[in-house]
């Protein structure tokens, strides 16, 4: 299987709707050559860029929606959309991840569980979701989270439990906190044995410098590919069956004894 993760700033001077023209043709250049394509969190405003968050929200099928659908289907692709600023018919806004299949349809919704800013930002300004998202492709399993969500452990268990096999976060991550992206990123696929893909950008938001570095690492905790700081694509090549060979070969997950899931039936 084949992903490219698309490593974009977000500048301050470019509108949303060139902005959204110039990752659609990011998406379809990847036609024929990409099975999975992901990109960051909230790239159509910027992560850091809080007081846009209600300027240029838009509802769940809107412009970004239409647009990446149309990317997705004329690409022949999976699509892991990023997240956009969602705002609710009751007017709650939310950190909003949109997956779509190679036919353009919305494939599902994750809204982010853990806000980023403690007392202000995304965690005053963002209603926070509650569902764990999983989306199942022909090759794989992917488990849905955002940025932020990399630092708690027990989501991750939670879409293991339902069945993931590769961990798939957009992120708006800072640079000053590159050595925990890279960490966490590595953590969480050692303990769940599963692919991880972070993607994150490149530039600066709101003043805030981006870690950019984008990665994708294996369910051992070997790093298959990284991104440097600047915009890329980030390709890289990866066996879906490792997932369950690493856990057949190294059965830890078998050995959990606190918060295990119950039996499925």
């Amino acid at each position: 299987m084949r992903a490219s993760l698309i490593q974009i700033a977000v500048e301050e001077g470019e509108s949303v709707d060139v902005r959204r023209a110039r990752v659609a043709s990011l998406v379809r250049e990847q036609a024929g050559s990409a099975d999975l394509v992901v990109l960051p969190e909230l790239w159509t405003t910027g992560a850091f860029a809080y007081q846009r968050f209600g300027t240029e929200s838009e509802p769940l099928q809107g412009p970004t929606h239409e647009a990446m659908a149309k990317a997705a289907s004329d690409a022949g692709v999976w699509l892991h959309a990023g997240s956009i600023p969602e705002r609710d018919p009751d007017g709650t806004l939310y950190n909003t991840s949109l997956v779509f299949s190679p036919t353009g349809d919305l494939a599902a919704a994750y809204r982010k569980i853990h806000r980023f800013g403690f007392d202000k930002g995304e965690a005053v300004l963002m209603g926070a979701g509650g569902d764990l998202v999983t989306v199942t492709l022909p090759e794989t399993t992917i488990g849905v989270a955002t940025c932020y969500d990399l630092r708690f452990p027990e989501l991750f268990r939670g879409l293991v439990d339902a069945g993931a096999e590769t961990l798939v976060i957009p992120a708006g991550w800072p640079e000053r906190r590159r050595a925990h992206w890279t960490l966490l990123a590595q953590a969480r696929a050692v303990e769940n044995q599963a692919f991880v893909l972070a993607c994150g950008t490149a530039g600066t938001h709101a003043g805030v410098p981006q870690a950019g570095h984008s990665i994708v690492v294996d369910p051992w905790g070997e790093v298959l590919a990284q991104a440097g700081a600047g915009e890329e694509v980030l390709t890289v090549d990866f066996d879906p069956a490792k997932v369950a060979t690493t856990r057949e070969q190294f059965p830890a997950l078998k050995d959990r004894v606190l918060g295990v899931a119950a039996p499925r039936r």
